[in-house]
């Protein structure tokens, strides 16, 4: 099994930069931007700074532990391990990120977007039931049972989850379309915001008894 998934992530290493190699971030990598009139009290945005090309070493494009299961002993049972710019300096500008997801039996990934990328998602282990919601008008959902070796697209700023529907643990890699796609997971962002949203919008956004939602804001 260990040499069918070095085969497999190999494969889906370059599958994804021959897919992204000429991808780029045309859109923010940050939630906002607020303009300053004094330079010195700016930051740079739309990336990282860049090191001088001429210092620049094997290792600012490098990542090891895409091997080694995460941690699913979480109350959703999933655990992710991104290889984003973060984790590979080198990826700045270059539009492109991994990601290597667990899940438990039965484990979920939970309904999340990614604000600024596409995300494709390759099953090598395990049996996932995945799909996505689209926007208004139609709020359309798409799903499918992925087992090993099958691929499945999230298009970008979509409402998406993945679902471990097996009794045995499950693996797959997920490229994104952006060295910083960022996740805004729903239920922790309605329900745990700092400060909290005011428990009447929610009960009425949701049609919830006020305490009910009090108590969902309780749990995040």
């Amino acid at each position: 099994m260990k040499g069918i998934h070095s085969v497999l992530a190999a494969f889906t290493l370059l599958a994804f930069v021959f897919s992204f190699a000429s991808a780029s971030d045309p859109g923010p990598l940050q939630d906002f931007c607020v303009a300053v009139k004094d330079m010195k009290d700016g930051v740079f945005v739309n990336g990282k700074i860049c090191k001088d090309p001429k210092l620049a070493v094997a290792d600012d494009f490098f990542f090891s532990g895409l091997n080694k299961a995460g941690n699913i002993s979480n109350p959703n049972g999933f655990s992710v391990t991104p290889v984003a710019v973060d984790q590979i300096p080198g990826l700045n500008t270059l539009g492109i990120s991994l990601a290597r997801i667990d899940y438990a039996p039965y484990g979920l990934n939970p309904p999340h977007t990614h604000p600024r990328g596409t995300d494709i998602l390759l099953v090598v282990q395990g049996t996932l039931y995945v799909g996505f919601v689209t926007s208004i008008p139609d709020y359309r959902l798409f799903t499918k049972i992925l087992n090993p070796g099958d691929v499945f697209v999230f298009p970008v700023g979509l409402i998406h989850f993945q679902f471990n529907i097996g009794k045995s643990e499950a693996v797959a890699f997920g490229g994104l379309s952006s060295q910083n796609a960022g996740v805004i997971a729903i239920a922790n962002a309605v329900f745990g915001s700092t400060p909290p949203i005011n428990p009447d919008v929610l009960a009425k956004a949701f049609q919830l008894d006020k305490d009910v939602v009090k108590d969902l804001q309780s749990r995040f």
